[in-house]
């Protein structure tokens, strides 16, 4: 009786203990629940398949090369790098390349709605890809706002600042710093233009962008042209006495930014590099390409060729703006704000400001337009999915475009716009960019090592019998032999096929990679003179993390990689992301404490949403258990024009 009343209590006392267990596990299996790459039922064909390979470009062209063409190699120039600017765009395309190469190849692989958000959810699970839809919201947000004050900032320049002098006076804003001196109303205006043209429809608003980018496109033309025609070697093998000789005619010195020692690279490696890591963010723009995965004719092959032209076309732009900008003034005479109408002063064009206008205006409305388009399709395939309100996922029946979409994300950016002050908000932009390009290049690496739900059933059998006779092989009694199996499972797998067992080596293996990547580059961020000088401590650490980066790196290399045909497949895997990660990851360490703050109050906010709506509203929640961790499927069969042979 006493031992019965014992096992009664002891049964109790552990009840709601499993409870809890199994209530916490289920909520982690809903936070990593992943779904497939196949189109949802009833969403395939809602919107317009009406976006050629030309809007695409023009799409990636018109936001990657913003206003910032125009101003970025004014100040890069001027305190940085000097002439060698052309070789900081050089690094800085190549590193924005080895993102873009991840981007073309989940373009080919998953061509839907949703850019690295999608790509998130189908591999590392729902609440990574949340996490990653809700910080490129705040990036497009951030981006749009301020390219539209800098649409009302130019416009008002032309007018002699009489609209900012008008508005201060009238409404004055006593206010912390965070929000701007006063209502930018045009700012605001112009975003509601912008929102007005993408609610007319997708083709309608990608022939207004192609105008737009065009037009820029001549412009920067005729800058090239002028500065191979006007400039001079000389300002590349400045010296000294041409500094002198400049400040003794100059009737303001002050004006004057540093020499450095001269020559072609003035500040030398450490300016290129530091300028590099500026002009890097003047490559952001790109990834909107891939969110045209549900408007464009042929996304399987558009996508990825689009991604590698316009990153092309904007590296050819930037060089050849840099070259010439650069050949026409010494680069100590450049203007940081305005360089190009100053650069056409001092070779006595003065007119050629006018087109400098024009072309910023085009520059400045294609950047907007690309930028909202790409905002209100990220918040369109989050709705879908009901991670999002489901509102906002409502397809307008004639235009069919995701008009709730347009209309909130132009809402928030318009608002953004009207109040806030940019000065200390563009880091947190790029920190939202580099979170996403991050987990892009993540997926990308544990993708390739998945295998494929289209496999024959010939190979699938070849699969379960290998798992099987592994499984079911006799347990080594000696330690040695069964640390051996475990090597020989980790370096030499047996099946030249992905299996479950090697796609979850891969994804173990990626996180590991990630976590010794964050810790190499938060020491490289913050000791790098300590690892250089050569200090045991430091120097050790650094040398044994990067050991296990190599040999972890040789595990995943030695695992056998998906071999379905893709249009666009990444080279050099696992290499080539790994060393995009390290560029992301670094890049992110340089930020200040504050943005990091600013960035979880952002996040606070969005889970918020998520675990008061999302969870419980998913779409993936009524679905039951998940298939495999290592299963995915291509979207040949279901995009125009791919039909397998």
């Amino acid at each position: 009786m006493v031992w019965c009343l014992v096992f009664s209590a002891d049964h109790r006392s552990r009840t709601p203990s499993r409870m809890r267990c199994q209530d916490l596990r289920q909520c982690g299996q809903k936070l990593v629940r992943r779904r497939l790459l196949n189109p949802r039922e009833g969403s395939e064909g809602r919107m317009s398949r009406c976006l050629s390979t030309l809007d695409l470009v023009a799409l990636g062209v018109g936001i990657t090369l913003g206003a910032g063409v125009y101003i970025l190699p004014g100040e890069v120039t001027r305190n940085k790098a000097g002439p060698a600017i052309v070789i900081s765009f050089l690094v800085a395309a190549l590193s924005s390349v080895l993102s873009g190469l991840c981007y073309a190849e989940f373009g080919a692989r998953a061509p839907g709605s949703g850019s690295a958000y999608l790509y998130s959810y189908v591999t590392m699970g729902e609440l990574c890809a949340f996490v990653t839809g809700w910080n490129l919201l705040l990036s497009y947000a951030i981006t749009i706002a301020s390219v539209a004050r800098a649409w009302s900032s130019t416009f008002d320049s032309l007018i002699g600042n009489h609209m900012s002098q008008a508005l201060r006076g009238t409404f004055p804003l006593h206010v912390p710093s965070f929000l701007a001196k006063y209502p930018d109303f045009l700012a605001l205006g112009v975003v509601l233009v912008m929102m007005g043209i993408l609610a007319l429809g997708a083709r309608e608003s990608a022939l207004v962008n192609k105008w737009f980018t065009g037009i820029n496109i001549l412009v920067l033309g005729f800058i090239i042209l002028s500065g191979f025609i006007k400039g001079d070697l000389k300002n590349w093998h400045l010296t000294e006495q041409d500094y002198t000789l400049t400040a003794a005619a100059s009737n303001d010195s002050s004006s004057l930014g540093p020499l450095g020692s001269g020559g072609f690279a003035p500040f030398g490696f450490d300016g290129i590099f530091q300028g590099a890591a500026t002009c890097f963010f003047g490559f952001v723009g790109f990834d909107a390409i891939a969110t045209t995965g549900g408007e464009a004719q042929d996304p399987q092959r558009s996508i990825p060729f689009s991604i590698v032209v316009s990153l092309l076309i904007c590296f050819l732009a930037y060089f050849g703006v840099s070259a010439a900008l650069t050949l026409m003034v010494p680069y100590y005479q450049l203007h940081p704000e305005s360089p190009l109408p100053q650069a056409f002063l001092h070779i006595g064009w003065g007119p050629a400001r006018y087109v400098m206008v024009v072309g910023t205006f085009c520059a400045l409305s294609s950047s907007l337009l690309g930028t909202m388009f790409s905002m209100s399709r990220v918040t369109y395939a989050m709705a879908d999915d009901r991670l999002l309100f489901r509102g906002l996922a409502q397809i307008h029946p004639r235009t069919r475009t995701p008009i709730m979409a347009i209309l909130a994300s132009g809402a928030l950016a318009g608002v953004t716009a009207l109040l806030l002050e940019f000065s200390n908000l563009v880091d947190l932009m790029a920190i939202g960019t580099l979170l996403a390009y991050s987990f892009v290049v993540i997926s990308v690496l544990v993708l390739r090592y998945q295998p494929d739900q289209n496999l024959s059933k010939k190979r699938k059998t070849e699969n379960e019998i290998e798992i099987s006779e592994c499984e079911a092989s006799p347990l080594e009694s000696v330690p040695e032999a069964g640390i051996s199996r475990i090597l020989e499972s980790l370096c030499d797998p047996v099946s030249t096929n992905p299996t479950r067992k090697s796609g979850q080596i891969v994804y173990g293996c990626a996180l590991l990679l990630v976590l010794l990547l964050m810790i190499l580059t938060m020491i490289l961020a913050q000791g790098s003179r300590y690892v250089f000088s050569g200090d045991p401590v430091y120097t050790t650490v650094a040398v044994l993390l990067l050991l296990l980066i190599i040999g972890i790196t040789v595990i995943i290399w030695r695992q056998p990689q998906d071999p379905s045909p893709l249009m666009f497949r990444v080279p050099a895997l696992p290499v080539l992301p790994l060393v995009s990660i390290f560029v992301n990851v670094y890049l992110m360490m340089q930020m200040t404490s504050g943005i990091w703050v600013q960035l979880g109050i952002w996040n606070v906010i969005g889970f918020a949403i998520y675990f008061g709506y999302g969870i419980r509203h998913s779409l993936e929640e009524n679905k039951g258990q998940q298939p495999p961790a290592s299963t995915f499927q291509t979207l040949d069969e279901n995009i125009p024009g791919t039909e397998s042979s």
